[in-house]
């Protein structure tokens, strides 16, 4: 009788310590799993999403609905409580989002160049100027140029680029597509006109245009990327623990290891600069 008591105590103590093994700590899985991101299409077009999105699903059980869009539309959403996270470009538009209390937490995370590019032929004669410069020759010679029109962050950057410049720009010359990136660098290519884009979508589509880079360098032309939370104090449907997640993430060393390689073994540079941590006056 004594050996059955000590053996069934036996038992009960070998399933009591299976019970804990199986209930030891595991990566909580998340509450409210869709994650919404309102992006520009750079980081959509570049491929570098294709990239980041699995690893912080994988990462987090997270799964992220992405809404890739001109930065202007991306902010749109923030303001409406319609996104979660934003990763956006255009950093004068995105403090007033943030003064306005919609979003909170903006955070460098990377950033590229804007270039102007157009055909070898180079009918304006901009090559080698600075972007104000060959704005003005491509005005004056009436050169077709295309334009995002699309309020994208790249759009707001050329329109700021006419306005330093002191050019209205109009006329049968200039052509607004009101579209994304990669369509606006085709028809680009069609009309055989100049054009405004960041580095990393040019490269992306390099192999089927026939557009050289012309203007480079211009401290004007710095892309730089933030990532901020749309405000759950004032938005209640927003996911604060996805977005906290997904900016951590970001801003992971990690994750900007990635960003930091990304485009390299493809193109021979990176199309981005991993700025995590960095001081924001650096950049202003």
């Amino acid at each position: 009788m004594r050996k059955t008591l000590v053996l069934l105590a036996s038992i009960m103590v070998v399933a009591f310590l299976l019970a804990g093994c199986g209930s030891s700590p595991t990566a909580k899985a998340p509450v409210v799993k869709d994650v919404i991101l309102a992006t520009t299409t750079s980081t959509q077009d570049s491929g570098l999403l294709d990239v980041l999105i699995p690893m912080f699903e994988q990462k987090t059980g997270y799964k992220v609905k992405t809404v890739a869009v001109g930065t202007g539309q991306a902010l749109a959403m923030g303001e409406k409580g319609e996104a979660d996270i934003l990763l956006v470009h255009a950093p004068d538009a995105e403090k007033k989002v943030v003064a306005s209390g919609a979003a909170i937490n903006r955070q460098l995370v990377m950033h590229n160049d804007f270039i102007i590019v157009g055909p070898s032929e180079d009918k304006a004669g901009i090559k080698g100027l600075k972007s104000g410069e060959a704005l003005a020759a491509i005005a004056k010679t009436g050169a077709v140029f295309v334009s995002r029109g699309d309020d994208s962050g790249t759009h707001k950057m050329e329109l700021s680029l006419w306005k330093k410049a002191g050019i209205k720009p109009q006329g049968s010359w200039y052509t607004e597509v009101g579209s994304g990136m990669g369509a606006t660098l085709k028809v680009a290519n069609e009309k055989r006109g100049y054009t405004l884009t960041d580095r990393a979508t040019y490269l992306a589509h390099k192999k089927l245009l026939s557009l050289d880079i012309l203007v480079e360098g211009d401290q004007k032309l710095l892309n730089i990327y933030h990532v901020m939370m749309v405000n759950p104090e004032k938005y209640s449907k927003v996911n604060r623990a996805g977005a906290q997640a997904f900016s951590d993430f970001l801003l992971s060393p990690e994750t900007q290891s990635v960003i930091a390689k990304f485009g390299s073994d493809k193109y021979g540079q990176p199309l981005f600069f991993a700025d995590g941590g960095k001081p924001e006056k650096d950049f202003e």
